[in-house]
């Protein structure tokens, strides 16, 4: 793997390997200031889903109906709380990237406070922009999901037919690439209309943009972006789940040998599902700055492959940023200043994005 001098910029933009390599080794560099930044959301989450766990458990298990309906409440309670911590986790991943741009421009510490400030100082319209993309990705599910249906519909329905004048292996054979073939094409579908409002977070807290300019900013950023995010999603998925499985494994068998059925989730004691339910979150929270670290460095990848975006850090870097005279430039400031103060001095060592 090639590696990057403190005296040379390279302008090749990165694929999705090197985006998940430069995210690792920014997370391994980073870990406690990176966990605690994304612990707040993940916290929220969790306890969304502790809620959950024993109202759906009890939904199913209550016959007097007003215990019945203070359960549904609760269940609603849980996933409104989910939500927001999901809602949360989007508004601070703005911040985050801010703080990637400034240590990256600046050499400014990465601290979870300089990103919740950055997040503070734009809160309701990151809100805002967040609801818009939490209801934007659902959509994309929704369609995805929808096309999935139909592509596996049609397949089953082709594999019957030929069952009849084929052998009994053939139809099996093409049921089953048309499933993995039906899911690939789901997935590309999902990721291709998710991708399009990937940056919204990003181009809010690190170019200054209102909401509307910021959708629009993203669906220009957004070509060719699908494989990258798949990749990035893909492997902090995998690698959360695996961190989960790690975890469930010493709580199932402790569960085992006192009794417990983990695969009957009826019924679990409180303690066991309250303790199930904590372990997803962990992980998350193990794994969630990974993934943000992901989509920081695939905005700032998406702006070196369409604007030189590392020839304007390195400029800023060199000479000091431009003053933010409100005067619309190809040469705008590498990093948006909520406050009118004189650009700090430029940096005189290290090199844009050198991440070793």
């Amino acid at each position: 793997m090639s590696t990057w001098s403190a005296s040379q910029l390279p302008l090749a933009p990165l694929g999705a390997g090197d985006l998940i390599d430069r995210a690792v080794r920014l997370y391994r560099r980073h870990l406690f200031v990176l966990i605690r930044t994304a612990a707040p959301p993940v916290i929220i989450v969790a306890a969304g889903w502790i809620v959950f766990s024993i109202s759906i458990r009890k939904v199913f298990a209550t016959s007097d109906n007003e215990d019945l309906f203070l359960y549904a409440l609760l269940w609603i309670l849980s996933i409104a709380i989910m939500s927001g911590g999901y809602l949360f986790t989007l508004v601070v991943m703005g911040g985050a990237t801010r703080t990637l741009v400034a240590h990256l421009l600046r050499n400014d510490a990465v601290t979870a406070g300089a990103t919740y400030r950055a997040v503070r100082s734009r809160f309701w319209g990151l809100l805002v922009a967040s609801l818009i993309v939490f209801c934007w990705i659902l959509a994309s599910f929704v369609a995805a999901f929808i096309g999935w249906e139909m592509a596996i519909f049609i397949f089953v329905l082709g594999s019957m037919a030929l069952a009849s004048i084929a052998p009994v292996w053939l139809p099996v054979v093409i049921g089953v690439v048309g499933s993995i073939i039906a899911t690939a094409l789901a997935l590309w579908v999902f990721f291709f209309i998710v991708g399009r409002v990937a940056y919204v977070p990003q181009v809010m807290l690190v170019e200054g943009k209102g909401v509307i300019e910021a959708l629009t900013r993203s669906f220009s950023l957004a070509r060719g972006n699908v494989r990258r995010l798949m990749a990035m999603t893909l492997f902090t998925t995998f690698a959360t789940n695996s961190a989960m499985m790690i975890l469930f494994i010493p709580l199932g068998w402790y569960g085992y040998l006192n009794g417990i059925d983990p695969f009957n989730s009826a019924q679990w004691p409180a303690w066991y599902a309250i303790a199930n339910s904590v372990l997803g979150p962990l992980s998350s929270i193990l794994l969630t700055p990974v993934w943000m670290l992901g989509l920081s460095l695939l905005y700032l990848d998406e702006r070196v492959r369409h604007e030189g975006y590392d020839i304007e850090l390195m400029a800023a870097q060199q000479l000091g940023e431009l003053p933010d005279i409100n005067v619309s430039s190809p040469l705008g400031t590498a990093l948006y200043s909520e406050s009118k103060q004189p650009p700090p001095a430029p940096r005189t060592t290290g090199s844009v994005l050198n991440l070793r």
